[in-house]
């Protein structure tokens, strides 16, 4: 996979504004009202205060990520292990196609889509914690 270009650096350097992080927390979330502001702003503070290259670096090196999605998968299928998946349906940046690959892929996987974003946590939180919490116990009893 090709890695990032000076170019392609610089037309991410966009999504680390205080404009860019509040829409990654609040994009396919119906009441925004339930994101406390402190989420973004405190995410864009610690991008300020340790530099912005430091996001960079990261979001250049995402393919490295994608590359090793054929051997997680593999384990999946391979192992089975029992798998939470909680998802955001209209993250915009993980789409529920990748939820679902890892039903196809783990038949003791467990996918529940959420009506949020990226950061279904900050919406749901409550709601992730019992889906885990009942999960948990399932899985022990197995």
């Amino acid at each position: 996979m090709e890695r990032a270009t000076a170019v392609n650096r610089e037309a991410l350097r966009r999504f680390s504004t205080p404009e860019m992080i509040k829409w990654q927390y609040t994009e396919g979330v119906e009441d925004t009202s339930l994101i406390a502001p402190e989420t973004y702003q405190l995410t864009s503070a610690a991008i300020d205060r340790h530099g912005v290259e430091a996001q960079l670096d990261l979001l250049c090196d995402y393919g490295s990520n994608i590359e090793q999605y054929a051997q997680l998968h593999e384990y999946f299928r391979r192992y089975r292990p029992p798998t939470l998946v909680i998802w955001g349906c209209r993250d915009p940046f993980f789409t529920p196609a990748g939820a679902r690959a890892f039903e196809r892929d783990n038949p003791n996987a467990e996918v529940r889509f959420l009506d949020t974003g990226h950061f279904a946590i900050e919406t749901h939180g409550r709601e992730i914690a019992a889906e885990m919490r009942d999960f948990l116990r399932r899985s022990v009893a197995r």
